[in-house]
Formats: C-alpha cells, sequence, structure tokens
C-alpha cells in the first residue's frame, strides 16, 4: 500500500535586517558625537565624557583689504571682517534762503579726506536718536537770561521720546544739574526750578559816590569813618568760561552709545573769559569723539552788528566769536535770535535738522607709515548741486591702527 508523501519542512524564517539609526555628528568636525550607553531603569546615568566640540577659526582681515581664499568653505563662512577707524559724517544741506534740502542720494556727494576723493561706504537719510548736553549760560544780564526762562516750554517739546538729555549751566563756574535720561517731566521740573535763576546786573558798576558800596563820601572821607585815606573800590570780574562748559558736556557725551547721534545745544550771548581749557584743545576733544555744537545766540551776540564786532578783543571781556567757531568746525550751526517767539521756534528747527542729516560713511585706508600718535585728518563734503550750502565737520583725529 502506498504511503502518503510527507509535508515539505517550512523554511526558516528571513531574519530582517538590522535598522540603522543616522550617526549624529558634530557640525564643525563631522566626527561622530560619542553617546553614553543606554542605562537600565533606575541606574545611575553614566558619565558623558564625550569633548566639547572645537570653536571655528576666527579671522581677522585689516582694514582695506579683502580675505583671500582658505583651504575650505568652512573657513571662508567663519572669516571676519575688522574695520578700524570707519568715519561717520553727519551732513545738513540748505537752499539759499537756509531751509534743509532733502530727498539727496550717495551720488550726490563727494568726500575727501586730506584732498583724497574716498568711496562711500555707508549712507543713510534716516533719523537718529540724540544725546544731547544743554549748556545754559546764567552769566548773561538778567534781561536775556530772564527771556531765555520763558522759553523753556519750547525747548523740551523739541526733543523726541527716544532722545537722552543732560542739563549744565555755566557762568564763572560750570556746573551739571542733571545726567542724561529722557525728556520726561524730570526735565521739565528741572528747567521750571531754573526760572527762579537771576542773571548779571544790567549797567556799568559804581565804584564812588553816594551809591558806592562803601557808603557816601564827602571831602573823599567816608561818612561817620575816622581818618585816613580813601578807600578803592574794585569790581569782581566776571568770567564766562564757555571752553569749560563744553569740555564737561563733551566728556559726559563720550560716554553715550555711539548709535546715538551727540549734540551740545548751547544757548548763550557767546561770551567767553577766563576759561582754564583752550579752544583748540576743547575742539580736539569734540572731533575725536564725533560730538556737534548746536547754538542759539541771545542778547549781544544776535545784534545785527555783532558780525563786525566779534572779531574784537576787548581787555577784561573775553572773546565774542568762540561759538561760532566751535559750530563751524563740528558741522552745527549758530543761530542768532532777538525775541523770545524766534527763540521758541528755534529750539525745533535745531533738534530737526540734528535729528535728519544725511550721514556719510567710509573707511579710509591707513598708510605704512602711520605711527602710534594720534593724526588730524580733514575732511572737505562737497554736493554736485549747485547754489547748496554744506554744514560737516572740517575734520578728525585718527586713532592708532589696532594691534594685530
Amino acid at each position: 500500500m502506498q504511503q502518503p508523501a510527507a509535508e515539505a519542512p517550512e523554511p526558516p524564517p528571513i531574519p530582517k535586517p538590522e535598522e540603522k539609526k543616522p550617526v549624529e555628528r558634530d557640525p564643525w568636525t563631522n566626527q561622530p558625537i560619542n553617546k553614553p550607553a543606554a542605562t537600565e531603569p533606575g541606574a545611575a546615568p553614566a558619565e558623558d565624557t564625550s569633548a566639547p566640540p572645537p570653536m571655528p577659526p576666527v579671522k581677522t582681515v585689516p582694514s582695506g583689504s579683502s580675505a583671500k581664499p582658505g583651504p575650505s568653505a568652512q573657513d571662508q563662512l567663519y572669516t571676519l571682517v575688522v574695520h578700524t577707524n570707519f568715519v561717520q559724517v553727519p551732513v545738513t544741506v540748505k537752499d539759499h534762503s537756509g531751509r534743509r534740502v532733502d530727498g539727496l542720494l550717495s551720488t550726490d556727494f563727494t568726500v575727501k579726506e586730506n584732498g583724497v576723493e574716498q568711496k562711500l561706504s555707508f549712507f543713510t537719510a534716516d533719523p537718529f536718536g540724540l544725546s544731547v548736553a544743554i549748556v545754559l549760560d546764567l552769566g548773561m544780564s538778567d534781561a536775556e537770561v530772564q527771556k531765555v526762562n520763558q522759553t523753556f516750554p519750547a525747548l523740551v517739546g523739541a526733543f523726541a521720546p527716544y532722545d537722552e538729555v543732560a542739563l549744565y549751566t555755566y557762568s564763572s563756574t560750570v556746573s551739571q544739574v542733571s545726567d542724561f535720561a529722557g525728556a520726561t517731566r524730570k526735565l521739565t521740573a528741572l528747567l521750571n526750578q531754573m526760572k527762579t535763576e537771576t542773571g548779571r546786573n544790567n549797567g556799568v558798576p559804581v565804584m564812588n559816590g553816594p551809591l558806592a558800596p562803601n557808603g557816601p563820601i564827602i571831602n573823599g572821607m567816608p561818612v561817620g569813618g575816622g581818618g585816613g585815606t580813601e578807600p578803592v573800590y574794585t569790581p569782581p570780574k566776571e568770567f564766562h568760561v564757555l571752553n569749560d562748559a563744553i569740555l564737561q558736556a563733551a566728556l559726559g557725551l563720550r560716554k553715550r552709545d555711539r548709535t546715538r547721534r551727540k549734540i551740545i545745544f548751547v544757548i548763550s550771548d557767546g561770551r567767553e573769559y577766563g576759561s582754564k581749557a583752550s579752544y583748540n584743545d576743547v575742539k580736539r576733544v569734540l572731533l575725536s569723539n564725533e560730538i556737534q555744537v548746536q547754538a542759539v545766540s541771545v542778547g549781544s551776540a544776535a545784534l545785527p552788528v555783532y558780525d563786525k564786532i566779534e572779531r574784537l578783543h576787548v581787555p577784561l571781556q573775553g572773546y565774542g566769536d568762540v561759538l561760532p567757531k566751535y559750530a563751524s568746525a563740528t558741522g552745527g550751526v549758530e543761530y542768532r535770535e532777538l525775541t523770545q517767539s524766534a527763540i521758541d521756534n528755534m529750539y525745533a528747527q535745531v533738534m530737526s535738522e540734528a535729528r535728519s542729516q544725511y550721514t556719510l560713511g567710509y573707511t579710509p585706508i591707513r598708510p605704512k607709515t602711520q605711527t602710534t600718535a594720534s593724526i588730524y585728518r580733514s575732511i572737505e563734503v562737497v554736493v554736485h548741486r549747485p547754489g547748496l550750502k554744506i554744514y560737516a565737520r572740517d575734520g578728525y583725529y585718527a586713532m592708532p591702527a589696532a594691534a594685530k
């Protein structure tokens, strides 16, 4: 009898290929990152002995040169270019009527440094936040001080919420009334307190006669006094330390953020007498720290004949041409106003123009022969439009090249 055929055994199962997980690699070295082995539940985690990834290489390229191709794309990706002595030049442009000219382009300007034309690498007409040091002259006549006091509300209204303001006063000495802060109610309160300040008395000092400080004199002898010679009265010297005031304001401004435009706003009759600091020393500080002097001259400085007499130096009266020299050298403008309403209107105009200047920037190539000492470099800005006037700083002091 035929036996039934035995069933064929089932083939053994084919093992599935082991699934490989992607290996996590270091982004800088492209090497696998060692991870600690899995631990049993409840066991202490294994110590991670993998070394941290190394920092990418960083290269600095001296000013005026370009990065050379490196051995890999990674080197190029992490190359930094460091510019030393990048120069910013704020510029105000006005027409023949004194109105600000807007809408100019970078191609409308040419900048020369020491007579050599520079290539502009930065240009903007966007407004800047302001750091402003207000410098008030309390050595003017009392009538002028009281007139200025009445303009304080317009002065506060000239600032934007993102501006910061400090307050200085001067006569024979300089005082800092407040440090830099927003133009808020605090500034209004401080200026309201300043309204009680008085200026110097008007008129010529009385040195003899019944109204002299020593009392009445008859036949050369003081009434009620004993014998002796006639007393001599010498009026006290009146100092007007304008240089010292601008210097102290500049020292405060140089610590402010460079992204802000730094302004010293002087309200004065412009007289300078008795300062310890010289004009040239103060100008060097201003130009070294990109500080601009804007001014509203009042009182005698606003008289129509002032242009003719400001060049004269009267003994014991000081100089009257210092303030316009500061403004011209730093790219600011000096305005001369007689009436309170004109002063009110000028505050807003000065701050608007300072905030909305054109800003030109370039990186000059440093000569190999440059020494470690600071060097003064003259700046000339030309606008290629007829009939326009340029207000820009005369130059700057170049800092020594950074050490490699």
